[in-house]
């Protein structure tokens, strides 16, 4: 059954019957596949997702002869899903310690630095996270996972919102000075709402991570290897460096993982 897709009921999401394994007993686990609007990683384009990481999740699911399409969702809602449903993959995730055991990882897809923006020539300086804690209301998109590290160090001041184009939006209307932003994403967040690449400014770094395809702890062990071994394989041949230099020109591929590398 490895490969067929079918429509899932009344909520109409693609899912692809995976093969989980070869040996006896060995049986088969509906999959979603889910990411959220944040270019250039994952944007819908002409009604499917597009991106960075899109086309590495489609380049892997091609290894493995599945064809799961990937359901653009708000994150909040991808990410309640993720935690709560079994048999989902998200991406892209960020895993930081508060995150590793919530859920079974693949990648790393992507390196990502974290800082507070402010718009260029506003005057904005921060030099530290307590001076941060202490600035005016900090906009941030609601449940990433920046939002949950900025909580558990004890921020009161966030200022959670529902999509990233929405804080960008507030930020360049003077609505607030400060958002949580990162290299990555920032100048195209920027170029969508019809703002200028360049138009904010990184005032403080408080974190380097990295994206990955996070799956919910249900998944079946050897559906993630599988997954991982694709990437590893991209890794390896080039296909994944390619893809990065198309997404994110100048910035460095991440490489293998230690336990990976050959």
């Amino acid at each position: 059954m490895a490969g067929m897709t079918r429509r899932r009921g009344a909520a109409g999401w693609l899912c692809a019957l995976a093969l989980l394994g070869g040996g006896p007993g060995a049986g088969a686990a509906e999959l979603q596949v889910l990411t959220e609007e944040n270019p250039p990683i994952s944007f819908s384009e002409n009604g499917k997702a597009a991106g960075l990481g899109s086309d590495v999740v489609n380049a892997i699911q091609r290894r493995l002869k599945s064809a799961v399409a990937p359901q653009v969702l708000p994150w909040a809602r991808a990410y309640a899903i993720l935690q709560q449903e079994a048999n989902v993959a998200l991406f892209a995730t960020m895993r930081t310690a508060e995150r590793e055991a919530q859920f079974k990882w693949v990648g790393p897809i992507a390196t990502v630095k974290t800082g507070f923006y402010a718009r260029r020539g506003a005057g904005v300086h921060v030099a530290s996270l307590a001076q941060a804690k202490s600035a005016g209301a900090i906009l941030v998109p609601r449940e990433y996972y920046s939002h949950q590290v900025l909580l558990q160090n004890g921020f009161t001041n966030l200022q959670p919102v529902t999509r990233p184009d929405i804080m960008v939006r507030m930020l360049m209307a003077g609505r607030r000075e400060l958002m949580v932003g990162d290299n990555l994403t920032i100048d195209a967040l920027l170029l969508n709402v019809g703002a200028k690449a360049g138009d904010a400014e990184l005032v403080y770094t408080f974190m380097e991570s990295q994206y990955y395809i996070a799956f919910s702890r249900q998944t079946a062990d050897a559906l993630v290897q599988q997954w991982q071994a694709g990437l590893d394989g991209m890794k390896r041949d080039g296909s994944f460096g390619a893809i990065y230099a198309k997404w994110l020109p100048g910035e460095t591929a991440p490489g293998l993982r230690p336990s990976a590398a050959k």
